[in-house]
């Protein structure tokens, strides 16, 4: 059985250490990456299965990023996206899905929600 390897992308550390943890320990390979140009070098460098994003970080948005990602004719530009947001509202879910967003989760989340869509998105 392969192992599925995902990008997470988010700059707040504890969170990111969280959820590494919580996806490792599910057997996934986790990648890393503390704000969204970083994303993006590694979205150029590597083949991942799924794609998580923080809406709000340093240098590129989680939308930015996907924004990218749709436009590119990089290997991973139809992978499925979960964007981690804080914002809850209409304008910033359609401005996500207009970026080509698969799914969001708003913060705070529990790590097990988020293995629920991990799991469902890999499936699918």
């Amino acid at each position: 059985m392969s192992v599925y390897k995902i990008l997470l992308a988010d700059d707040e550390f504890a969170l990111r250490f969280l959820l590494t943890e919580t996806l490792s320990d599910e057997g996934y390979a986790i990648t890393e990456v503390e704000d969204g140009q970083q994303a993006i070098e590694q979205l150029e460098k590597e083949t991942f299965d799924l794609i998580i994003l923080d809406y709000m970080m340093p240098e590129r948005t989680g939308v930015e990023v996907c924004e990218w990602l749709r436009q590119s004719d990089n290997v991973n530009h139809q992978l499925p996206v979960i964007l981690l947001t804080a914002k809850a509202l209409d304008k910033d879910k359609e401005k996500a899905k207009a970026a080509g967003v698969t799914t969001y989760i708003v913060k705070p989340f529990s790590p097990i929600q988020l293995l629920d869509t991990v799991g469902q998105l890999l499936k699918s």
